[in-house]
């Protein structure tokens, strides 16, 4: 107690209140600091595990690298863009960031009505990282369901592949799936290559990416598609294929197999009978095979371009004859022989070469493997070890062994450009690193002979019809009708029709083989054979491509003059 100087009573000092609150400012603070401390050390610990979890950088097994990768553009030979991707949103969810999954399953059906609500609620519901909702979505779609605000629903751009052709290349692209990954055709080829290419070709994923041309011409295609789709209206056939070649670098400039299907809708390629006739059929192909016959024995040696076979009697083989469809009956030159397809004067050729020199050759000709190509879809020819006499014979026009279009066109290739094999390619190929891969099947010679052959057929023979559609072009070829077996027996009324072709023979180019499966009579004055079907899409087909190939017309009788062979002049 303190004691004033003018006598006043006493006054009660305040200090120890003063003192009081001073502590417990103090305590309070020692208290913020421990509650921060706390605080930064619980976010510590959080930082801490955080950082000790490994990043889920996949959805459903697969990474997200590879799901927002894109393919390289494919081109046809004129820089045309035949595949190129295009970047869509699809929906994920991550089910252990999802608050409320009722809630969360009933705001996205009000923009996703076709999705199952129980689907949807087993999908959003447990502690996955990551799993997909709904893929390839609109940009509409992609704003609506953000509008939402949904905790843990997101969306990643991925690639999806568009073929502007639509069905026009479909057996030669191929399709991919829903993670942008080839599954047929060129597509599934790309993907199948080793790294080292696919660096050289620009597909390596995730970099940017050079765009694959290709040696098909997308003109050609067009109007081979377009004329295919004709022959199958206009002869009422089950189905039709063609394909052409460069013969002197083996670039595949036009494929087509009818029915086809959209690769935008790669399902569309389950549809029944939709394969790819040219690669994956194998076809017994009937009277066309006598070009090969005629080769392998003018090559041999063993006939001559000016020899004369008896065709005035059918040739008998036990209790069975082989005749001719349209016999002449009498002797038969050689060149006659093909232009009038007949089926007893071939055999006589290939007797004269000798059963086991024909068998030889045709594998010689690349007809014992599949043919070297860059599409999966093949299929190995049907072709017996050995002949027998009779078997012999009937191979020597086509039947009793099944190849496919394209061991065909391949071999003709060899047998009108000098005699040389060479591999067929989807890809680009210059002359030079053609010849690098030459293989020597004929003499050239005997090259020149058949593109004689040829040429004789067409303006005299069973290629007459081709040849008036095709006037100018200087296109020569074979006609090929071959009978189905139906329950065990070849049957008159439903047969498989080719015509072989090459052109413009005077200084060739291009070859190409044409089918039309099951075709019917296009009116009463026109017959099933292959002339009439088979023969004339081909003429119609080069009518219309060959300007764009740069081959002008040109109706000089020279020309057809000098492919005779000079003994016969």
């Amino acid at each position: 107690m303190a004691v004033t100087a003018d006598g006043h009573g006493p006054t009660i000092a305040l200090d120890g209140a003063r003192k009081v609150r001073g502590n417990l400012t103090h305590a309070r603070i020692r208290w913020m600091i421990l509650a921060l401390v706390l605080g930064f050390g619980v976010i510590g610990v959080r930082l801490v595990q955080l950082g000790m979890v490994e990043t889920d950088s996949s959805i459903e097994g697969q990474a997200r690298d590879i799901i927002t990768a894109t393919r390289p553009p494919i081109l046809d030979r004129n820089g045309l863009e035949m595949a190129v991707d295009i970047r869509v949103p699809s929906l994920y969810a991550e089910p252990r960031r999802i608050i409320d999954v009722e809630e969360a399953v009933r705001k996205l059906r009000t923009v996703l009505p076709d999705l199952s609500e129980d689907w949807l609620r087993q999908r959003l519901t447990g502690d996955q990282g990551f799993v997909w909702v709904q893929r390839e979505l609109s940009p509409a779609i992609e704003e609506k369901v953000m509008r939402l605000g949904i905790p843990g629903i997101d969306f990643i751009t991925e690639s999806k592949r568009f073929y502007p052709g639509m069905t026009e290349a479909s057996h030669v692209l191929g399709s991919t799936n829903i993670d942008n990954q080839g599954i047929a055709g060129i597509e599934r080829h790309m993907d199948g290559e080793d790294v080292a290419l696919l660096q050289d070709l620009g597909l390596a994923r995730g970099n940017a990416l050079t765009p694959v041309k290709l040696s098909v011409d997308m003109r050609v295609q067009h109007v081979m598609h377009e004329q295919l789709l004709d022959a199958i209206q206009r002869y009422s056939a089950i189905a039709a294929a063609g394909v052409m070649v460069d013969i002197y670098t083996g670039e595949v400039i036009a494929l087509v197999s009818l029915p086809d299907f959209d690769p935008n809708v790669p399902a569309s390629a389950l549809v029944k009978d939709s394969f790819n006739r040219v690669t994956a059929g194998i076809f017994e192909p009937g009277s066309i095979f006598k070009t090969i016959t005629m080769a392998a024995a003018l090559d041999s040696g063993a006939v001559k371009i000016t020899d004369q076979f008896d065709a005035r009697f059918g040739v008998r083989f036990g209790r069975y004859t082989i005749d001719d469809f349209h016999g002449k009956h009498r002797i038969l030159s050689l060149p006659e022989v093909y232009k009038y397809s007949s089926n007893v004067g071939i055999i006589h050729v290939m007797q004269a070469l000798g059963k086991e020199r024909f068998r030889a050759f045709l594998n010689t000709i690349g007809f014992d493997q599949r043919v070297p190509f860059e599409l999966p879809e093949m299929r190995l020819p049907s072709i017996p070890k050995t002949f027998s006499d009779v078997g012999a014979a009937t191979a020597s026009f086509g039947h009793g062994l099944s190849v496919s279009p394209l061991h065909i066109v391949t071999a003709y290739a060899a047998l009108v450009n000098g005699g040389n094999f060479i591999e067929p390619t989807l890809y680009k190929r210059d002359v030079a690193d053609a010849q690098a891969l030459y293989r020597r099947v004929i003499k050239p010679e005997t090259s020149a002979e058949i593109r004689y052959l040829m040429r004789l057929n067409a303006l005299e023979g069973s290629g007459s019809q081709m040849n008036k559609e095709a006037l100018g072009y200087r296109v020569g070829g074979k006609t090929g009708t071959a009978e189905k077996v139906v329950d065990g027996r070849y049957s008159s009324n439903k047969v498989t029709n080719f015509f072989g072709s090459a052109f413009p023979l005077d200084n060739p180019r291009y070859a190409m083989i044409i089918m039309v499966d099951e075709p019917k009579a296009e009116n009463a004055q026109s017959g099933t054979t292959a002339g009439w079907n088979a023969g004339t899409v081909s003429g119609r087909v080069i009518q219309r491509v060959a300007p764009m190939l740069g081959i002008a017309p040109d109706f000089a009788k020279v020309l057809d003059e000098n492919l005779v062979p000079s003994v016969l002049r």
